[in-house]
């Protein structure tokens, strides 16, 4: 078997995640936002579902394997488009499935997948070099290209059940 489809399983069998921090602090989904929160008993992570793009070819090579990043119940898709000439990360409303099957690679919701040993980073393919990141508890994740300092850009993919 393929390692990547190892990895994020197919479109038939995708596989679902829970993703958390340094600072031991999970993605939760308020309304149509993913939220930093201290993980504990009374929190339920959101479900995040990671599919690989289907043409990886079309892509830049080398900075890491292109994937799809949704959320499950309700259906929401991270992407990025240009606001006042910044990068900015939304949740759409999208079936990760339907942009799985798409004919091209559809680059606003596609994110570089890098591993730097147990953690992961997710690199914009819309605007390379801006990453997805966390900062303080109860904010939002966001974009960033200011590597190093107070944002974290390195994250755990911990395998639903």
């Amino acid at each position: 078997m393929d390692p990547e489809r190892q990895v994020y399983g197919t479109a038939l069998r995708p596989q679902t995640w829970e993703v958390s921090d340094r600072d031991q602090q999970v993605w939760i989904l308020q309304g149509e936002t993913l939220v930093m929160v201290p993980r504990s008993s009374n929190v339920t992570p959101a479900t995040v579902t990671i599919l690989p793009c289907k043409y990886p070819e079309s892509l830049e090579q080398g900075r890491g394997v292109p994937i799809y990043l949704g959320t499950q119940d309700p259906d929401l898709c991270l992407f990025c488009e240009e606001v006042d000439r910044w990068p900015v990360l939304w949740l759409k409303e999208q079936n990760i499935l339907d942009l799985y099957n798409q004919v091209e690679p559809v680059r606003p919701f596609l994110f570089y997948h890098s591993r730097d040993g147990n953690t992961s980073t997710f690199e914009s393919v819309a605007f390379p070099g801006w990453l997805i990141a966390s900062s303080q508890v109860g904010q939002p994740i966001f974009l960033t290209s200011d590597l190093g300092t107070t944002n974290n850009t390195n994250f755990y993919l911990n395998l639903k059940a």
